[in-house]
This record gives C-alpha cells, sequence and structure tokens, in this order.
C-alpha cells in the first residue's frame, strides 16, 4: 500500500488523540477502511513510537518513578487482582510494557541486595513467573499481554513477521531462478553489513538495474526511512551496488526519490524483473 505524504499525515493525526490499543486499530480501520489492517497496524505502531520517545524522559525522574510505585503500592494494597499497571500506565500515556520494568526496577531494588542487572529484568519481563512476588508478576502479566506496540512479546511477533517475509521473498526469488547469496553467506564471506539477498546476477526492475534486496516487514515512514538510509541503505549502495528495498506494508509515496541514485522502493516483490537471459534472447 503506496500512500502519498498528505494521506499518511491523516492516519497519523488521528493517532494523536488515542491510546494504544486494539480497540483503537479497529476504530481506525474503521476510519480507513480502504486501508489494510497490517498497514495501518505498521503505522500505529511506529507512531506511538515516536510518541514515546518524545516524552520518555519524564517518565523516568526519580520524581515520577517513585511517584508511580506508590500509587502502585496503594492500587494493590487495595485490589491486588484489579489492573493496577495497566491502568496506571494507560492514565499517564506510557507503554503498559516499559511502566512494567519501571515498576519492576524499582520492586526489586528495595527487595534485592544487590541491583538487578538489565539481563535479569529482561528475562522476568519475558517470564513473569520469576518475579518473587505473585501479585507484582500478575501485574506485569496483565501489561505485557495488552501491550501491543512494546515489551517482548511485540518483538517475538515482530521477529516472526519479518522471518516469515524474509523467507517469503527467498521462496520468490528462488521461483524466479535467481541465483543469490543470503545475509548468513555473507557474513560467512566476513562482510559485517549486508542487505538480506545479493543478486550474483544483478537484474533490472523498471528500467533500474539492481544488485541487492532488502525485505522491510513495516510501513515506510519518513523516519524509519531516513533512519534506514543512512544506517544500511547507503552503505549497501556503497559496498554493492544499486537496490531494492520492499516495504512490504507499503511507504509513503514522496520517499521513493532516491532511483535514480540507486534506491528502489517497492511495496511487493516485482512483476516485471529482467534478467540476464531475457535480455540476450
Amino acid at each position: 500500500m503506496i500512500l502519498t505524504k498528505a494521506q499518511y499525515d491523516e492516519i497519523a493525526q488521528c493517532l494523536v488523540s488515542v491510546p494504544p490499543t486494539r480497540q483503537s486499530l479497529r476504530k481506525l480501520k474503521q476510519r480507513f477502511p480502504s486501508q489494510s489492517q497490517a498497514t495501518l497496524l505498521s503505522i500505529f505502531s511506529q507512531e506511538y513510537q515516536k510518541h514515546i520517545k518524545r516524552t520518555h524522559a519524564k517518565h523516568h525522574t526519580s520524581e515520577a518513578i517513585e511517584s508511580y510505585y506508590q500509587r502502585y503500592l496503594n492500587g494493590v494494597g487495595r485490589n491486588g487482582a484489579a489492573p493496577v499497571l495497566l491502568e496506571l500506565a494507560n492514565e499517564v500515556d506510557y507503554a503498559p510494557s516499559l511502566m512494567a520494568r519501571i515498576i519492576l526496577e524499582r520492586f526489586l531494588q528495595e527487595h534485592e541486595e544487590t541491583p538487578p542487572s538489565k539481563s535479569v529484568i529482561n528475562s522476568m519481563l519475558r517470564d513473569p513467573s520469576q518475579i518473587p512476588d505473585g501479585v507484582l508478576a500478575n501485574q506485569v502479566y496483565q501489561c505485557i499481554v495488552n501491550d501491543c506496540c512494546y515489551g517482548p512479546l511485540v518483538d517475538c511477533i515482530k521477529h516472526a513477521i519479518g522471518h516469515e517475509h524474509e523467507v517469503l521473498l527467498r521462496d520468490l526469488l528462488l521461483e524466479k531462478s535467481l541465483s543469490f547469496l543470503d545475509e548468513d553467506q555473507l557474513r560467512a564471506k566476513g562482510y559485517d553489513k549486508t542487505p538480506d539477498f545479493i543478486l550474483q546476477v544483478p537484474v533490472a526492475v523498471e528500467g533500474h538495474i539492481i544488485h541487492w534486496i532488502e525485505s522491510k516487514a513495516s510501513f515506510g515512514d519518513e523516519c524509519s526511512h531516513h533512519a534506514y538510509l543512512h544506517d544500511q541503505f547507503w552503505s549497501y549502495w556503497n559496498r554493492f551496488g544499486p537496490g531494492l528495498v520492499i516495504y512490504w506494508y507499503g511507504f509513503i509515496q514522496e520517499l521513493d526519490c532516491n532511483r535514480e541514485r540507486g534506491i528502489l522502493l517497492k511495496a511487493c516483490f516485482p512483476t516485471d524483473i529482467v534478467t540476464l537471459c531475457h535480455s540476450l534472447a
């Protein structure tokens, strides 16, 4: 799904005042029925992550942490089965999984002899049964399963979706009988930063020569695309030549402005690939 900047801004504007819940996503789908669920979810997640980055610092002052912790203690003191942490996160407009991390770290600082390590915290968030307090374990679990933008559950889903689309791309390349090296093969050869696939024989797509293909199981908005250009795509171009980026959930049309410089954007696998064999026929 390719959107104009104006279409994207209209969707993003609708997200300014809604909480990051599945109910909000359903309302967004009703508001924009022509857009796919996957595209809207990707935009929804990315816009919320931008918001969290902008407001992250205010939730991590010592005063804020202590305030949240005391409110948690008071809440579970009244009713330990109530979704105290989840409601607190929604009230202060912070991701539930990140609120759970704040409270878990504060709890362990109070009850453990040594400060908890990041690996211990991450392990407990992945498996709340490890938390040495049943009430807090349940509160953290409620936050994790009700967070659709952050947390270990979301990370696992994103990883699985990313891998699924890489497998899909591999199958499509094999179906077209295109010879390629994948990321693992390239790293075995000593490359430290590589695209998902290098074509051993370049092809042409819409009149542009392609040496490599990168799969992105997300929507290409301005923020993420410019970051990818800086951190990945131009490095690939410098090392391997021009290439193709597939944003499986779509992108902002105006971002596809580097074709003549060697970066082509598509929202699906191209159907008009011209191979060397075709050009010789």
